[in-house]
């Protein structure tokens, strides 16, 4: 990637590194939704590894039709998100400590992609497309929906099961 030269450089930049946190999210559920303990819980992974390829389905369009290819960026951040969580599962604790810290890791994933989907709609916005801008507001409301199902069967349920480990 060239030199980011304005503010449409560094959408499309942002939208490489999206692109890329989504695809290693594709590669993560799967493990997170084997571990769990909990049903929700591995239903709302499993639901999430739906709803992600959706995202990147809606990337592919905003890129082609921006005429932008998506492949080539690493997301770093995603990439030591999901280290650490891979590190804590390797840790095998408690089955209910177990899921109650990755609902914490995936938390922590969604919180990125809510921020990074939350900057990337303000550029769409500012710089005029519309429709990649609509597309992204979806994607932003649904990854603040799965931190809300997250955090529900967390209190709910799950970090009450640990509590009592």
């Amino acid at each position: 990637m060239g030199d980011l030269k304005n503010l449409e450089d560094l959408f499309y930049h942002q939208l490489r590194d999206i692109y890329n946190a989504e695809q290693q999210l594709m590669k993560a559920l799967p493990k997170m939704a084997e571990s769990s303990s909990n049903e929700e819980l591995e239903n709302a992974f499993r639901d999430h590894l739906e709803e992600t390829g959706v995202h990147k389905q809606r990337l592919d369009e905003i890129g082609e039709s921006l005429g932008v290819d998506l492949s080539g960026e690493t997301c770093n951040a995603m990439q030591g998100l999901i280290e650490e969580a891979n590190e804590f599962m390797s840790r095998n604790p408690d089955p209910d400590v177990l899921d109650a810290g990755m609902i914490a890791d995936a938390q922590r994933m969604e919180h990125y992609e809510i921020a990074a989907y939350g900057t990337a709609v303000t550029y769409a916005k500012s710089l005029g497309h519309n429709e990649a801008a609509k597309k992204l507001q979806q994607t932003l409301d649904e990854e603040s929906a799965a931190d809300a199902t997250l955090n529900d069967i967390a209190i709910e349920r799950v970090n009450m099961n640990a509590k009592a480990m």
